[in-house]
């Protein structure tokens, strides 16, 4: 089950429970809706904005709102005085790990065709599970088991039919398209899905290991996300682009969407577990799928059906 928080005597346990409900929902039509927002941003076949831009603002309203959150809470006291060190140190760490991710996701590219890279992607389920079994001593049943790797063949399923509703074989004809992967672009690749499930492991941790609110403990987290991802901006070669260029209403959408899910998503680490991320993740497809059907003419298969009914039930096989 969804771990929760304390349930106090005037707060029915209804209620909770349709509180997750929202939040988990709100989580996934975030998180469906990111990769059609920017497919319209495109001019050309590529964005027009600054993407290291854009992750450096999404740090920053990230950090802009858990100030004010810790305000409105009474938590002033705690920026009276510089924190201990070694309190402090260990949010530095998902930032690093985070800003390294990025980094290997545009590494990949040149190791392995985008297709490949969408279907081996969805490793990074059986990596998070295992590390957060491991890291977090959680013990899941074999019923546990069979459902993440149910939620694992379902994305699968769903990338093959993206593919298919992408034209492959037209794709696969073209040289500068065709399906590859190197051996360096293997090794990339389990190392990014290594790095996403240590990520959300070690966050997990972190959150739930110190006594300190929830506003104060983003606080932390998101000022070392905005110091790594500015200087990761700054040496990186920003001469094409300004760092408000080419932004587009849609574009301040994408940024306040993911800075809202990132706020969201420590709620479910703080509240609840990184296994509850993959399930929103995953059910997410829903949404980008009929956003994508409805917005930029993808057509959707037949197919498309059936990592829908999988993940549906993976979730009521781990849940239940």
């Amino acid at each position: 089950m969804i771990a929760m928080p304390d349930v106090g005597p005037r707060t029915p346990p209804w209620r909770w429970r349709l509180q997750w409900g929202v939040l988990l929902t709100l989580m996934t039509l975030i998180y469906g809706s990111h990769a059609p927002l920017i497919a319209l941003t495109k001019e050309d076949g590529r964005v027009p904005f600054s993407p290291s831009s854009c992750v450096v603002l999404m740090e920053g309203a990230k950090l802009l709102v858990a100030l004010v959150a810790l305000l409105l809470n009474g938590g002033a006291a705690a920026l009276a005085t510089p924190p201990a060190s070694g309190l402090v140190a260990p949010y530095a760490v998902p930032a690093l790990l985070y800003a390294l991710n990025n980094n290997l996701v545009v590494l990949m590219q040149a190791y392995m065709d985008p297709s490949s890279y969408q279907v081996l992607s969805n490793l990074k389920i059986a990596s998070t599970a295992l590390l957060y079994s491991f890291c977090l001593g959680r013990r899941l049943r074999p019923v546990q088991w069979s459902a993440l790797g149910l939620l694992m063949g379902a994305g699968v399923c769903h990338s093959y039919s993206s593919l298919l509703s992408g034209d492959l074989e037209q794709a696969a004809a073209d040289s500068s398209t065709r399906l590859h992967i190197t051996a360096w672009g293997l090794f990339l690749m389990l190392l990014y899905c290594f790095v996403s499930g240590l990520a959300a492991v070690y966050t997990e941790r972190v959150l739930k290991s110190q006594q300190l609110p929830l506003s104060l403990q983003n606080l932390y987290l998101y000022a070392f996300g905005v110091a790594i991802n500015g200087v990761t901006y700054l040496s990186s070669d920003t001469g094409e682009k300004g760092f408000l260029e080419g932004y587009s209403g849609a574009v301040w959408v994408i940024i306040a969407g993911q800075a809202a899910n990132g706020l969201l998503m420590s709620v479910v680490l703080k509240h609840g577990s990184g296994i509850t991320r993959l399930f929103v993740i995953s059910s997410s497809m829903l949404v980008n799928a009929l956003l994508s059907w409805a917005f930029l003419g993808l057509e959707v298969t037949p197919l498309f059906l059936l990592p829908v009914t999988m993940t549906a039930f993976a979730a009521y096989l781990y849940y239940k």
